[in-house]
């Protein structure tokens, strides 16, 4: 670590760092350039792209840890496809909650996203890439249609990109603020102007995505890295890292009880406990009792599980959760887990798209129960249950894998937490428990009545 210098946020405190003046001077476009003018001569080949993208080890950073390079293989060859182009979506939906490292790059150093893209659909033959950007991040979406604007004016997009006979034309598309559409063939379907539901595959988006045609998902901060690995090679960026399977520098989102939460740039694979130490410590010098690793739909880890855990794909999914997005919310000892399970559960069972029926009726069943439970009124029998329904949600019973985010928190946190779900049960048997139930009762028939109002 001490030898590490930042990459992917290198250029955050630079003044202007999202002008295309100030990106240049950096030696920002140089590789484009490169591998421009090397396409003349055979120097520089789509498939030699790919195979520096494939040898450097780069897996997405948007939350499935997929081998980049590999990804891009699954796109059928020209002869295949025959007349349907090939397009490069760039995934900036980022809703997954505790995730905000994408939004950063997008509003700090665009330009670095674009170079990113057009050097991916040099390799994947893309004409027309578009950024799916959430719809919320309005800032954000000014700021990569004004660096469009520019990398346009300069020729670096275009129907003859800087006089090398390439076309390529760049989109920013802004979603509709839905979580669902952070999945990529539910973005595909918003982007084709669609209710942001999943599809079932196969076919996969590679061989069959928007309006049909060959596709390509990729995340932002993976497209990003994509640029570095064209700037300093395979090498270079196999060295960074805990070993060749989780290489790379890696931006980490910390967020919750810590002294200095907000956006970290390591090595991939740090150990939480140093991470949590560029982070201040836990904030008031509390003990670490909870951590989410990878955002809201990431198995939770008692404090004493996470201490150690290799902050890589590897390393969280041998602690028995994920890296995801590595969005890590920490919670001290005050955290009082069932109500913030609850708060989870409300959370996707508002987000469900509706499609399946496991997802569409058991979020919201769910979120009663923890709500019940929280409140009181519940029973023993409640939190056995809890298990049970959350455990016939995942797994394959749904299109999409979004049941089985729901399920996470209340999977991983019943079992280690149990005596916290029990004392809310116990209050159950304290006085005027009938009266507050009937309270409750009350305020979910006028809740549905009111719903039914507006409906």
């Amino acid at each position: 670590m001490s030898d590490f210098a930042p990459v992917l946020s290198a250029r955050f405190g630079k003044k202007n760092s999202s002008a295309l003046a100030t990106y240049v001077a950096d030696g920002g476009y140089e590789s484009w350039k490169k591998v421009l003018a090397g396409s003349k001569t055979g120097e520089w080949t789509p498939a030699k792209v790919t195979d520096l993208v494939k040898a450097s080890g780069l897996r997405g950073r948007g939350g499935a840890g997929f081998p980049t390079g590999m990804k891009w293989t699954f796109v059928p060859p020209k002869e295949k496809r025959g007349d349907k182009p090939v397009y490069l979506l760039c995934n900036a939906d980022e809703s997954e909650p505790g995730t905000f490292k994408d939004r950063i790059l997008i509003e700090k150093d665009p330009h670095q996203i674009l170079e990113g893209m057009m050097l991916a659909s040099f390799a994947l033959d893309v004409k027309h890439a578009y950024i799916y950007i959430r719809g919320e991040m309005v800032h954000g979406a000014e700021i990569l249609n004004a660096a469009i604007d520019e990398a346009y004016a300069a020729g670096l997009l275009g129907t003859n990109v800087l006089g090398s006979g390439m076309a390529l034309d760049l989109t920013v598309h802004r979603g509709g603020g839905a979580y669902i559409c952070g999945e990529e063939t539910a973005l595909i379907e918003s982007l084709e102007g669609k209710r942001g539901h999943p599809r079932i595959k196969p076919p996969f988006p590679a061989v069959s995505g928007v309006w049909n045609a060959p596709t390509v998902v990729n995340n932002v901060e993976t497209l990003c890295c994509v640029k570095h690995i064209l700037d300093r090679g395979a090498d270079w960026f196999k060295g960074i890292g805990r070993n060749e399977r989780n290489t790379g520098p890696k931006l980490y989102c910390v967020s919750g009880h810590v002294e200095k939460p907000g956006v970290y740039e390591a090595p991939m694979g740090i150990p939480f406990r140093d991470l949590l130490a560029m982070c201040g410590g836990m904030k008031g010098g509390r003990k670490v009792k909870a951590v989410i690793p990878g955002g809201s739909s990431a198995p939770m880890l008692t404090g004493d599980e996470m201490m150690d855990v290799p902050l890589d794909f590897d390393g969280v999914a041998a602690a028995k959760s994920m890296l995801g997005s590595a969005a890590i919310i920490v919670m001290d000892e005050t955290t009082d887990i069932p109500k913030a399970v609850t708060n989870i559960a409300k959370f996707y069972a508002h987000e469900s798209c509706g499609q399946c029926t496991p997802c569409r009726e058991g979020t919201p069943w769910l979120h009663k129960m923890l709500k019940r439970i929280v409140a009181g009124q519940g029973k023993k029998a409640d939190i056995e249950m809890l298990m049970q329904v959350a455990g016939q949600m995942g797994n394959g019973m749904t299109i999409c894998v979004f049941a089985d985010a729901a399920i996470a928190p209340i999977l991983s946190a019943i079992p280690k937490f149990r005596e916290e779900f029990e004392a809310y049960v116990a209050k159950s048997a304290s006085p005027g428990f009938e009266q507050a139930a009937a309270a409750g009762i009350t305020s979910e028939v006028a809740e549905r009545t009111a719903e039914g109002m507006h409906s």
